[in-house]
């Protein structure tokens, strides 16, 4: 004879369940929500669910667990019923990303190869001019001359003005483009 399926005996607890939901909650929509997400976390763990044990005890547990983390999580959510702060919000569009970074890469292969080397190590990868200097064998005095070159040249071949800010989805490119001292 074979051991019964655990999960006929998560019917058996769910007016208990439902009932430490309410007295949690002290709503009876949220408690019965509750039951629904606990009854379905078990379902889908009842392989985690040793059998032998307190069936009772692990559901509740799962039922407590859900309660406090939704606890944890309505301290972070911001209420906002009228929705006068989400009208508020905007994303920048992900095409015009995509489309300025296709323009930087074009730019970006009409530099001469010195050019583009430095400001890929001091730029892109972070390094300082000193780093820069050594890895290259050249004169740091020379890798600041080349970067400013490079981001001057890049600026013109993207048609940006100086005032202009440059607003890419790349992280990369801006420390590349940007004006001032990367990494110095």
């Amino acid at each position: 004879m074979s051991a019964p399926d655990p999960k006929d005996e998560i019917i058996e607890h769910m007016q208990a369940l439902r009932a430490f939901a309410i007295s949690l909650t002290r709503n009876s929509a949220t408690a019965d929500d509750m039951v629904q997400d606990t009854v379905e976390k078990a379902w889908t763990n009842i392989d985690k669910f040793q059998a032998g044990t307190n069936m009772r005890a692990w559901l509740f547990t799962i039922l407590r667990n859900t309660y406090y983390s939704s606890r944890r999580r309505a301290k972070r959510e911001v209420a906002d019923p009228e929705g006068s702060f989400t009208a508020t919000l905007s994303e920048k569009p992900a095409h015009d990303g995509r489309l300025q970074m296709a323009d930087f890469r074009t730019a970006f292969a009409q530099l001469p190869d010195e050019q583009r080397e430095v400001l890929i190590l001091v730029g892109a990868s972070g390094f300082s001019y000193e780093e820069a200097a050594d890895m290259c064998g050249i004169a740091i005095g020379t890798v600041k001359s080349r970067v400013n070159r490079g981001r001057a040249r890049l600026a013109e071949l993207m048609k940006l003005d100086e005032n202009e800010p440059l607003e890419l989805t790349d992280a990369h490119t801006i420390a590349v483009v940007a004006n001032g001292n990367a990494a110095a």
